[in-house]
């Protein structure tokens, strides 16, 4: 099956690296054809950065985001550049503390930043939360499949904050709405 993942936020909170992770997930553990893409510019400064990740059973013969079907939101900005735009059929999963707009389709709400600073005690983990809450609404890669990806992409010596945090992530869950 298909996915097409857009990740957004600003620069700074990650994007790129879970949008490496989740690739990596996919493509080393679950086995899957993957394309991961991002998007660089004065947006790793503070703008709106994206990342895409295209995961298929079957080979994948154009690199770039047609029409997603997954969203991970992590700033207000990021969703009115990108998530706005979501169709009916798509879910996303957005950060609760820093988007106020809803989209107009199912949507699950993750107060990931509030949570990174508050319960694990950096903030720098908040895309992390929202990768573990990402996995468990979507079923987009096995949880054991992220897990062993993060533990390989973080920085030594954050391997358990960054477990934790996806651990808390999938805790996080709360359906939104339908859109």
């Amino acid at each position: 099956m298909r996915h097409e993942i857009l990740l957004s936020g600003f620069g700074g909170q990650g994007i790129i690296l879970s949008s490496v992770i989740l690739g990596r997930a996919a493509a080393i553990y679950d086995l899957k054809h993957v394309i991961q893409t991002q998007v660089y510019g004065p947006e790793a400064r503070g703008g709106a950065s994206m990342g895409g990740v295209i995961i298929d059973d079957e080979p994948i013969h154009y690199p770039k985001l047609r029409r997603p079907d997954i969203y991970l939101i992590m700033s207000q900005e990021g969703f009115e550049r990108y998530g706005a735009k979501a169709e009916a059929g798509a879910v996303m999963v957005l950060d609760s503390d820093l988007v106020q707009s809803r989209p107009g389709c199912r949507y699950f709400e993750v107060p990931a930043t509030s949570v990174a600073k508050k319960e694990l005690g950096k903030v720098i983990v908040a895309n992390i939360v929202m990768l573990g809450a990402l996995v468990r609404a979507t079923g987009v890669v096995s949880e054991g499949a992220i897990e062993r990806a993060t533990l390989e992409s973080v920085p030594k010596g954050t391997e358990e904050l960054n477990l934790k945090a996806l651990k808390r992530g999938r805790e996080l869950i709360i359906m939104g709405g339908e859109g």
